[in-house]
């Protein structure tokens, strides 16, 4: 399955399926604000890259599109964690003696060049057998 973009299918959704998403991103902070009460702001940092809708957007996708869509999309969010893993492994070696904007820049192209690479290998052209 091929991933694309289909606006059209925004009309689909109800009120509530907004209010479940927003619900479980707040319930995700708050839990991620929790552990860093707890833990400090290190540990909990690294719970804020959680996609705090995914739960309750592949829910509904699964709802509305069926499970193979929604594993497919859950594939996608692990492509972009491994990403975002890139992008702190950046962070981490450079912090502290790149400026802020450099740090961020080669982050962000880190996260970028490792979840487009995953994206090409998981969807690319398959071979003819």
């Amino acid at each position: 399955m091929k991933p694309r973009v289909e606006p059209g299918k925004l009309k689909d959704v109800k009120w509530w399926e907004y209010a479940l998403r927003f619900a479980f991103g707040g319930a995700i902070t708050v839990l991620t604000g929790l552990l860093s009460k707890l833990s400090g702001p290190a540990v909990a940092g690294m719970f804020l890259a959680f996609p705090a809708i995914l739960p309750a957007s592949l829910t509904l996708v699964k709802q509305h599109d069926g499970r193979k869509k929604a594993a497919d999309d859950a594939r996608g969010a692990r492509l972009g964690a491994v990403g975002l893993v890139a992008f702190a492994l950046v962070v981490g070696l450079t912090a502290n003696s790149w400026t802020a904007a450099t740090v961020l820049a080669v982050a962000t192209l880190a996260w970028l060049v490792v979840s487009l690479v995953l994206f090409a290998i998981v969807y690319g052209p398959r071979p003819e057998t």
